[in-house]
């Protein structure tokens, strides 16, 4: 099995120049062949699901059952999540030779986690709104911003990120 992942993988960067869908699926591929190895590694079972979302390939592990096994791919706060995708990331560069914006999800977590965000956003962008007042939220990840400026340039505000990470964190004000 693995020298034929090998050979598909092998392939995926002549294929993937044709076109940026394509170059995307194949990102997506090999992210996907590096999350199997793994869960054969652990012995766990999982689904791997591929899509293309925003301009960049998602590659989701799904529970067959319970989805308590998997949840230690996520760890405390997706701490370990987090540095599984930036495996499968490098994984993607290793086969394709392209450097990817891959984003890896288990067991619904980013999903989840997503929500949770939007929810928090506008709680505070309607505390700007009815102060006037700037509000700094705490620290993220990238991944948690970027919901946040979605949802603050959708209701009209202004965002910006501030510090450093792993300390960065988004900062609402009142539009200008």
């Amino acid at each position: 099995m693995s020298d034929e992942t090998t050979t598909e993988n092998a392939d995926a960067p002549a294929e993937s120049t044709s076109s940026g869908a394509s170059r995307l699926d194949a990102q997506g591929d090999a992210a996907a062949d590096f999350l199997e190895e793994l869960l054969d590694i652990l012995d766990m079972d999982g689904d791997i699901d591929i899509s293309v979302e925003a301009g960049r390939p998602k590659v989701a592990v799904v529970a067959d059952g319970p989805s308590s096994d998997l949840k230690r791919l996520v760890g405390p706060d997706g701490e370990v999540l987090e540095a599984l995708q930036d495996l499968a990331r490098l994984a993607v560069q290793s086969t394709t030779g392209e450097v990817s914006r891959v984003m890896v999800d288990v067991a619904g977590f980013r999903e989840g986690q997503k929500a949770r965000l939007i929810e928090a956003a506008k709680t505070a962008i309607e505390s700007v709104k009815e102060s006037g007042a700037p509000m700094s939220l705490e620290p993220m990840n990238a991944f948690q911003r970027k919901v946040v400026h979605a949802e603050v340039l959708a209701a009209g505000l202004e965002s910006d990120s501030e510090g450093e990470d792993p300390h960065r964190y988004v900062v609402i004000s009142p539009a200008s």
